[in-house]
């Protein structure tokens, strides 16, 4: 090789499409055998090599009577020019089966009952989820909201769903669904059968109260300072039970009471003025390492609640 050396620089898109027409015609051997292969005249194959040559600063092939033929620099950059383009393949590959071959594992923890609440559509999410990374490992379980937040911070946990009840520097929200908790008394309580112009707030106040026993949003709050707290009950089931047992008046969702109040084992109690709005949220941790795992499962879920 004679030719001084200067240095090639950047490789962009237009270098690795000439690079392709050069491979393939040293493949076919020659200009007129390449035209059919890549479509292009030969002309245009010809304006290529040459321009793929200028910016190398090389000869690479020698073409004419005594036919087509690689130069010594040619046969060096055809090797490397394999060499490339297999590089190149088998990046592409990569990043293309990576949401196929995802492995390890994934734990969602929900509060309350979250992960059956219809809105949520955990059941769908999951589904579609595990198509695309069936070979990750799921673990999912219920736990308090303070609970779950703790575990989310310290990565115990990859996601989480709670009511929102606070905002954690630490914690990045995404907005599922919001639920309208009532208070509700049980059939056989004494307040379930009183008119409305009697359930004075006095009268309601005074009645025991079973609650979440725990420090919650300040329209809660509200609601319970002035409230007869006699129990604390953390999820839906165990305070539905109190209620159920006539002997305590307790908030519930809406949602949640609506199959007891269709039987008329429950009764919302002045729903003119004793309700709140829940914000259910999920929640991540904020950082800057990469959780594909983590990634595409709230890629999936918002691809779905977007699409429903």
């Amino acid at each position: 090789m004679t030719r001084a050396s200067i240095p090639v620089g950047q490789i962009g898109d237009y270098e690795i499409k000439q690079l392709k027409i050069f491979k393939t015609v040293a493949d076919c051997g020659g200009f007129s055998a390449a035209e059919t292969e890549l479509n292009i005249s030969r002309s245009t194959i010809s304006i290529h090599i040459s321009n793929l040559e200028s910016r190398l600063n090389l000869t690479l092939c020698r073409r004419g009577r005594a036919g087509f033929a690689l130069t010594e620099e040619g046969s060096v950059v055809y090797d490397a020019t394999i060499k490339l383009l297999g590089e190149l393949d088998d990046f592409r590959n990569t990043i293309n089966s990576l949401d196929t071959q995802l492995s390890g594992s994934l734990t969602v923890l929900f509060s309350d009952t979250i992960s059956l609440d219809n809105r949520a559509r955990i059941p769908d999410v999951f589904r579609r989820f595990s198509k695309l990374a069936h070979e990750v490992y799921l673990t999912s379980e219920v736990a308090r909201m303070t609970e779950i937040e703790r575990m989310v911070m310290s990565e115990e946990a990859d996601i989480g769903f709670i009511p929102y009840h606070r905002s954690l520097d630490g914690l990045e929200y995404q907005h599922i669904y919001s639920d309208h908790c009532f208070l509700y008394c049980s059939r056989d309580n004494p307040l379930y059968d009183l008119h409305e112009d009697e359930l004075s707030d006095e009268i309601i106040d005074g009645f025991p109260v079973v609650y979440a026993g725990m420090k919650t949003q300040e329209n809660i709050n509200g609601h319970l300072a002035n409230m007869n707290l006699k129990a604390t009950a953390y999820n839906y089931e165990s305070r539905l039970a109190l209620l159920l047992s006539s002997k305590f008046i307790g908030f519930l969702p809406e949602n949640y009471a609506q199959p007891y109040v269709e039987s008329g084992e429950l009764k919302a109690i002045a729903p003119d003025r004793r309700f709140y709005t829940l914000e259910i949220m999920a929640i991540t941790k904020k950082t800057s390492t990469v959780n594909k795992v983590r990634s595409l499962f709230i890629k999936t879920l918002l691809d779905f609640y977007h699409e429903h």
